[in-house]
Order: C-alpha cells, then sequence, then structure tokens
C-alpha cells in the first residue's frame, strides 16, 4: 500500500486549483482504493498489477499516445480503469483486455459511473493477451500499462496478430523501455530490439515515476512509442528470421559464424550464409540491424535449397 504522502491532494490525482472547468473526471487515489476494497482486490505480483493514482500521469500518457478521434484503442489490463477513462475521453471505442475476471465484470460499471455517455464505447475481453487472437473490433491503436514481467512477448504478439495496430504506446519498465528502443552497439540492444523493429520503428517517449502508482513500484517506468512499417523485404519468414536472431543472442559474446553454427548446420555452412549476406562472419550480433537477419536468414534457406536440403 502506498502512504499518505502519495495520495494527490483530490480524488483525480491533481490539486483541484489547478484541474480547468469542465476537465473530465478520472480515478485517483480515493477512487482506486474503493474501488480495491469493493472488490477485495489486493494488487499482485504475478499479475504485475501496479494501478495508476495520478490523473495528470493519465492525462499525459494520452495525449502523448496521439489517438485519432476516430480510432478503435486496444488495451491491456485495464484494472480498475484509470487509463481507460483517458482512452474513452480521445477515442471512438476502446476494447480492453483483462484477465482478471473481478476487475473485467466490474470495469464497465466503473464507466457508466464516471462516462455514462461513452459506456456503449467499451469492450471488454477476459482474457490473456498472451492468447488473444481475435477482437470484437479490429484495433488500430495499442496504449497500456503493461505487467512488468511480461511487457515484450505481448507487445510481440499483439504486433503479429494484429496487423491493424499502426501506432502506440506503451508503459513498461524502464529498462525493457530502453531495450525495446535500443540501436546497434547499445549495451541493452539485442532479441527485444530486433523483434520489436520487425514491426515498426520504437521510440522512447519519456519516464514515469514511482509514486503515481499504487503500489509504488521500485523502479521507473519508461513510455514506448511505436509506428508500424512494412517488415524487411525478404523471401525468409519472420519465424526464420527470429530464429536467427534467437541463436545469435543465445551467445552474444561469440562471432556470429561459431553462435549460429547450430542455427546453420555447422559453422562452414554458417559462414557462407553470413558471406553471402553480406555480412562479416567474425561480427557480433549487437552490431546488426533487423535487414540484416532478414538477409541472412533468406541466404541459409537458398543455400539449403541449393543442396537440396529443406531449411
Amino acid at each position: 500500500m502506498t502512504d499518505d504522502s502519495q495520495t494527490p491532494r483530490s480524488a483525480s490525482g491533481q490539486d483541484p486549483e489547478q484541474i480547468p472547468r469542465g476537465t473530465p473526471r478520472l480515478l485517483g487515489a480515493t477512487e482506486i482504493r474503493r474501488l480495491a476494497t469493493e472488490l477485495q482486490v489486493r494488487p499482485t505480483k504475478t499479475l504485475g498489477q501496479n494501478f495508476v493514482i495520478d490523473g495528470n500521469t493519465i492525462r499525459r500518457i494520452v495525449a502523448a499516445a496521439r489517438i485519432d478521434p476516430g480510432e478503435t484503442v486496444l488495451e491491456v489490463g485495464p484494472g480498475l480503469g484509470s487509463l481507460t477513462l483517458g482512452l474513452l475521453d480521445a477515442a471512438h471505442r476502446v476494447v480492453a483486455v483483462e484477465i482478471d475476471p473481478k476487475l473485467a465484470e466490474r470495469l464497465p460499471r466503473t464507466i457508466s459511473e464516471f462516462r455514462p455517455a461513452l459506456a456503449s464505447h467499451l469492450d471488454v475481453v477476459l482474457a490473456d493477451a498472451m492468447r488473444v487472437t481475435e477482437l470484437p473490433h479490429e484495433p488500430t491503436s495499442l496504449v497500456a500499462n503493461l505487467p512488468y514481467n511480461v511487457a515484450v512477448p505481448v507487445v510481440l504478439h499483439l504486433l503479429e496478430h494484429f496487423p491493424g495496430l499502426q501506432h502506440g504506446l506503451v508503459m513498461v519498465q524502464d529498462e525493457v523501455a530502453d531495450r525495446l528502443c535500443a540501436g546497434p552497439g547499445n549495451k541493452t540492444y539485442g532479441i527485444p530490439s530486433l523483434k520489436a523493429a520487425w514491426y515498426g520503428r520504437m521510440r522512447k517517449a519519456g519516464v514515469i515515476g514511482m509514486n503515481v502508482f499504487w503500489p509504488a513500484p521500485k523502479i521507473s517506468s519508461g513510455l514506448v512509442s511505436f509506428e508500424r512499417h512494412e517488415p524487411p523485404r525478404t523471401t525468409a519468414s519472420r519465424s526464420e528470421v527470429f530464429a536467427a536472431i534467437d541463436a545469435a543472442f543465445a551467445q552474444r559474446r561469440k562471432t556470429l559464424r561459431a553462435a549460429l553454427a547450430g542455427w546453420a548446420g555447422g559453422a562452414d555452412a554458417a559462414e557462407r550464409a553470413l558471406r553471402a549476406a553480406g555480412v562479416d562472419p567474425q561480427a557480433r550480433g549487437e552490431r546488426l540491424v533487423i535487414e540484416d537477419f532478414a538477409r541472412i536468414a533468406e541466404a541459409r534457406n537458398l543455400a539449403g535449397q541449393d543442396h537440396g536440403v529443406e531449411a
């Protein structure tokens, strides 16, 4: 539980004297705790639950997401509805995927209480976001406060299965944000950076402090903005390219010739594929961009065909 020093002076999470007249009300610490008590909910580390209790933070996230009024926004892990209210103010529709049955059942009633005119613009899906492959409406934007322990897999899964997601903003653990947005040669550059780059451009959009959450996490959160682009042009499939990335970073200190040996069918085969792709066999994976791995996977496939071997 947060102590009283973390409780904003108004229920909306903002000093009432600073709230412009007519600004839609958002959930603050008082409402969050009331709802949690009503539902007998205590945020759990297992589900990575940290509820935002500050209205200004919600407004900041929604503004940074650059949502078009006609959009359908996908929210993962809406919890008690802090961000959901802000998203409904900005978008045409919100599809919220929630894994906790109590929270999923309560969310529509919360929206009806705070935004009765927008209640019909919300769809709540009780499901694990990692297993969702269909939604009642096709989303064009993803905006979410993601559980720290599953943030990267969830983002990659949703980008894979919902090609209509053209842009978005996710809040994740700050170090995870750095990994998603890192470029070649950076010490945080690796598998998340490269796989995310297959789908689009990731950009660090800010840092959120710890005291705007209940319970307060032990580390700051990072905002990651993304815009989808076409994947690299290659005859290799996404899974084949991702397999090459996994192999290269399983032993990231080794040269690519050595690291890709098991994946390619031997060190010599790995070297042939690397040279065919225009990549130095003595380089390491941390120096390559997603297009390099696409060419490597394609070269391996072509080499396998030339030798009558199924890639």
